[in-house]
């Protein structure tokens, strides 16, 4: 005898080995014996064998016209056995029978399960829901299978090509878009990415990363809707001061300037004045919930999505020939010893008298200029004359340069070695761009500027002096504020932001803040306002400062601006990365000099940055080499998709002994491309601006 029975969903046949009350033992044709309980029993024969029955049921069970058997089915519940009987005939054999049964099973749309074997038929008004979602979803099918055949020619669909971002990296598994591309790639066994890009859905390459970052951080867009900015307090005193900025020619958001006073007095003030938006922006008002939204300026080469709207920016950046609100921090020093003697932050009006800028200036203000050359005259071997405003501000550069050598040093000190500045900065500049922003077709080029130049130096110096001065001036206070801080300079003692003032072991500072860009970082914003209250309060500041001792929303604040100031960095990072692989495409360079910062271990290829360009690669063909090594690398293809290109060494520059790892950078950083992370998965389911960089 045999047995017919259901297990997990599934019918099953087997000829009987014991029985018992509760259960049956059952050896299945593979030999495997099972236990059948007596509630999962369906059927007891005695032939057919049970392959040769199986087989011919599910042969049978299509001829059963699911309209005709629900038309005439009774209306209370039945068995397979009664179905088969009056459908097929009354003498119906097991074969018939058993077809009955697997038919029924698969259209519960039709017929309901009411037990073991037996069945309901569905309500009319439920059957035909139940139909027209069938028909839907075959119809939905049919336009995907439409769609996948579509992308597999070599075309995209319209719905697609909306939908293009959200398929490839945020997508909704259930959507007929989405699963048109999965079957289309399983059919022309194509990496997602490939398929789209033979079927146009990609337009350029640039265009491809600039939507996919807009899809990650301004799904809503970017641009800002109406704003009005508000106007700065009218009963700010006027500073006694001329001040002037220094920044790139491409800067619109100038936050910081500086100004020297009495020199020659034996006692000099230095004024470092911050653009103070904080005093007309209030907390968790409009201007505030827009900042907060983006928490940062996004940099690109050719251009930016500023932090605050434009109308915002252009109120309270420090442009010169006009008096600009500030936040300013003056500090006296010995005019000698270099000594600081007083500190002293006011919030006021500024005199900005000159917007300097370093693009255009830094091959005249030099360390020779500075310290040597008549101010009316150029270094050794400029044709060029010098302007009048920096004839007039040599003396007081002059200071600022020496003043930042000083500083620079006493830091050194407290950090325990040096910094260096071994790497270039690199400037990208977009030519031929039409637009605000570019479209992957203009002609890019790429300049350095040496780390450290005498004026980054001053400003850089002058903003520690702020930054960290204001971090120790509000924990004075009680205030809180938004930090960053070091533990120590060991490998992998990454910088961290917190709320308590510690020391900043890169800075070689007893605590750090950001406080001077306050119009490109929110985090700069928050702090200002803490500031502007420590100078308003004085020591009930921490009663009435916007963020209060132990404010919770100091950590979300963190939490919000890491991820997206992450996110914004490694944008921009691409976008360089891209540029310089256009750089080498626009002059066919297809050979570079570099230097090995990662030596091939584990299997992984070797990494090296180019001498002359702001590029990092992997390499083939360096496995003898360390780090440090100088070689001469032949480029391949280039994929401008993957911000990748192939590479291999050629030759070695230098011998074994010749190289050193002392003039390598302390953290050589520099990031490689990333690999798209696409989330198509193919796994079967169950059922003219500038930007720089550090190279």
């Amino acid at each position: 005898m045999y047995l017919l029975f259901e297990e997990a969903g599934k019918f099953l046949a087997g000829r009987i080995l014991a029985e018992a009350d509760a259960s049956t033992q059952v050896e299945l044709d593979s030999g495997k014996r099972v236990k059948v309980k007596k509630a999962n029993a369906l059927l007891a024969f005695d032939k057919p064998t049970p392959q040769t029955l199986i087989a011919s049921a599910q042969a049978i069970a299509p001829e059963i016209e699911l309209e005709l058997a629900w038309e005439f089915a009774p209306e209370d519940e039945f068995g397979f056995a009664e179905f088969a009987k009056d459908y097929f005939s009354a003498d119906a054999d097991t074969a018939h029978q058993v077809a009955a049964l697997f038919r029924l099973y698969e259209a519960p749309h039709y017929f309901r399960r009411a037990g073991k074997g037996r069945f309901k038929k569905a309500p009319q008004e439920v059957l035909q829901q139940a139909l027209a979602a069938i028909e839907k979803k075959r119809q939905l099918q049919l336009q995907i299978e439409s769609w996948a055949t579509e992308l597999a020619q070599g075309r995209t669909p319209e719905p697609i090509a909306q939908q293009l971002y959200k398929i490839l990296f945020k997508p909704d598994k259930n959507a007929a878009e989405y699963k048109a591309v999965v079957e289309a790639a399983r059919n022309t066994q194509l990496p997602p990415l490939t398929l789209l890009q033979n079927a146009g859905a990609i337009r350029s390459d640039y265009e491809f990363h600039w939507q996919r970052f807009l899809f990650d951080q301004f799904p809503k867009g970017f641009r800002f809707g109406a704003v009005q900015a508000p106007p700065p307090p009218a009963d700010l005193p006027l500073a006694p001061v001329q001040a002037f900025s220094i920044d790139d020619s491409s800067t619109s958001e100038i936050d910081d300037a500086l100004s020297v006073q009495g020199l020659g007095s034996g006692e000099v003030t230095l004024g470092i004045h911050i653009a103070a938006p904080a005093l007309a922006i209030q907390k968790d008002g409009e201007l505030d919930h827009i900042a907060r939204a983006r928490f940062s300026t996004v940099y690109m080469p050719g251009a930016k999505l500023t932090m605050l709207p434009n109308e915002v920016v252009q109120t309270y950046t420090l442009d010169a020939g006009r008096a600009n609100p500030a936040v300013s921090l003056y500090v006296r020093f010995d005019e000698t010893t270099l000594e600081p003697l007083h500190y002293e932050t006011k919030l006021e009006q500024v005199n900005t008298a000159h917007n300097l800028r370093h693009d255009k200036i830094d091959h005249i203000v030099t360390q020779e200029w500075l310290t040597g050359a008549p101010a009316t005259e150029a270094p050794a071997g400029e044709q060029v004359p010098v302007p009048e405003e920096l004839i007039a501000l040599q003396p007081q550069l002059a200071f600022l340069f020496r003043l930042a050598q000083v500083l620079k040093s006493r830091r050194e000190v407290i950090r325990g070695k040096p910094e260096t500045f071994n790497r270039p900065d690199y400037t990208f500049r977009l030519r031929e761009q039409e637009s605000d922003f570019p479209t992957g077709s203009e002609i890019v080029e790429i300049t350095t500027r040496k780390r450290g130049a005498p004026l980054d130096l001053m400003v850089a110096e002058a903003m520690i002096v702020a930054n960290s001065h204001w971090g120790g001036w509000l924990a004075g206070f009680g205030v809180p504020a938004i930090y960053r801080s070091q533990h120590s300079l060991a490998p992998g003692m990454k910088v961290r932001m917190g709320t308590k003032a510690l020391p900043h072991a890169g800075m070689g500072v007893a605590s750090y803040t950001w406080a001077t860009s306050p119009l490109r970082r929110y985090v700069d914003l928050v702090n200002q306002w803490q500031i502007i209250a420590a100078v308003q309060h004085s020591q009930t500041a921490a009663l009435v400062a916007p963020f209060k001792p132990k404010d919770a929303e100091l950590f979300s604040i963190i939490s919000g601006f890491d991820a997206a100031y992450t996110a914004y960095n490694r944008y921009q990072n691409d976008m360089e990365r891209y540029w310089t692989l256009r750089y080498l495409e626009q002059n066919d360079i297809h050979e570079l000099d570099a230097a090995i910062i990662k030596d091939a271990q584990g299997g992984e290829a070797a990494v090296v940055r180019a001498d002359s360009l702001p590029l990092v690669v992997r390499v083939m063909g360096a496995n003898d080499l360390a780090r440090g090594a100088r070689v001469r690398i032949k480029l391949g293809q280039i994929d401008l998709l993957a911000l990748d290109v192939n590479a291999t060494v050629i030759a070695r520059l230098d011998s074994a002994a010749d190289h050193s790892t002392n003039d390598m950078d302390e953290d050589d950083d520099t990031p490689l491309s990333e690999s798209l992370t696409i989330a198509v998965d193919l796994t079967p389911e169950a059922d003219a601006t500038t930007s720089t960089s550090t190279g």
